[in-house]
């Protein structure tokens, strides 16, 4: 159980960055639908569950060293190499995003200026991928227990402190602002973002597991806590959704709403989810070209911080909604052929037991 948990909340600390965290995300695909945006979000969820276990099996199967081993297998050498390419443009994209997203949420909870807070995170982030791979695991997975908590009380607390049933939730919707218009499109992209974001990461640390169970169930659980992190936040959002469009960050509005000191734990919860993200991302995307310290990774690695500091001054909220619908159209790409690799492998496993 202790590997599948560490598996698990390594796969949430992957998934769940500055988008995600601060309401963002959940907003833009999902809670401006109105009251549908719940069977969006379950719809989704279910998806993610089956691409959460299908990438960790694949990756063991595979004994991925990193996500290129994946794709080759998966896509072919042709093919292949193009989503290779395609997957470490948006591995490195979204990390900007991060940065962006630390920038921002510095200044909303503490008062920070931006390019103070993006620098903090570089120098984090730097740290970390300095470590072996064992220890950025146990990092990335550290933060998600103290997450979990903090949404479950601000999402249920404005919940249930709303004077507006949900039913009515559909008079300040608008779908205008979602990435596609169409709810259950919405929900199938985003399940594909969720898996572009994870695959590269989730495959080496299916790899790197003790056995397929335990590297299956990791997915499955660290698929579970992010719908539930979903749903909590859809909720929460749905319940204030004539405030909080007119934000960036709108989980901290409803935390602050209900208490300061909320507001605070969820602005270092953001934090801390940022940073693992921006971990999760860059890692593979280093270890793509070079081995982990060797002298092109230890090159590499401070220049794309620095790169993306710059880049990251394009906004926070702008790159959200331009990055992650077209990586959502990859990871749907990356599921199909997961799926398909899946079941040979299940049919080559039939075969070797009757034999």
């Amino acid at each position: 159980m202790k590997d599948i948990l560490k598996i698990g909340f390594a796969y949430t600390g992957v998934v769940v960055g500055a988008g995600f965290s601060t309401g963002q995300e959940i907003l833009q695909f999902f809670t401006n639908n109105g009251f549908i945006s719940i069977f969006a979000v379950l719809l989704s969820g279910f998806l993610i569950l089956f691409t959460g276990k299908w990438t960790a099996d694949v990756g063991y199967d595979l004994e991925s060293e990193s996500h290129v081993d994946s794709i080759m297998n998966i896509f072919g050498p042709l093919f292949g190499r193009l989503i290779d390419y395609i997957l470490v443009f948006f591995l490195y994209g979204v990390a900007v995003i991060m940065i962006a997203g630390a920038g921002s949420t510095f200044y909303e909870s503490f008062g920070t200026p931006p390019w103070l807070g993006a620098i903090i995170l570089v120098i984090g982030v730097y740290i970390t991928l300095n470590l072996n791979f064992s220890k950025i695991v146990i990092a990335l997975g550290a933060v998600t227990p103290y997450l979990l908590g903090v949404v479950i009380i601000i999402s249920l607390i404005t919940y249930f402190n709303s004077s507006m049933p949900l039913s009515e939730a559909d008079q300040f919707a608008k779908p205008e602002l979602t990435v596609e218009g169409a709810w259950w499109w919405d929900a199938i992209t985003y399940s594909g973002f969720t898996i572009a974001v994870a695959f590269s990461f989730l495959t080496m640390m299916g790899s790197d597991s003790k056995s397929r169970k335990i590297a299956g169930y990791g997915g499955i659980a660290g698929s579970v806590i992010i719908l539930v992190l979903m749903l909590l936040i859809n909720l929460g959002l749905l319940s204030k959704l004539g405030e909080v469009n007119e934000v960036a960050l709108p989980m901290l509005l409803l935390g602050n709403e209900i208490h300061p000191a909320l507001g605070v734990l969820l602005g270092i919860a953001m934090l801390l989810v940022i940073y693992n993200t921006a971990v999760g991302m860059l890692y593979p995307f280093l270890i793509r070209f070079f081995a982990l310290k060797s002298k092109g990774y230890n090159v590499l690695l401070p220049l794309s911080l620095i790169l993306g500091y710059i880049l990251s001054f394009a906004g926070f909220a702008d790159l959200v909604g331009t990055v992650y619908p077209v990586m959502g159209y990859v990871g749907l790409l990356l599921g199909a052929g997961l799926f398909i690799k899946w079941i040979a492998l299940m049919g080559n496993r039939k075969n070797r037991k009757k034999v």
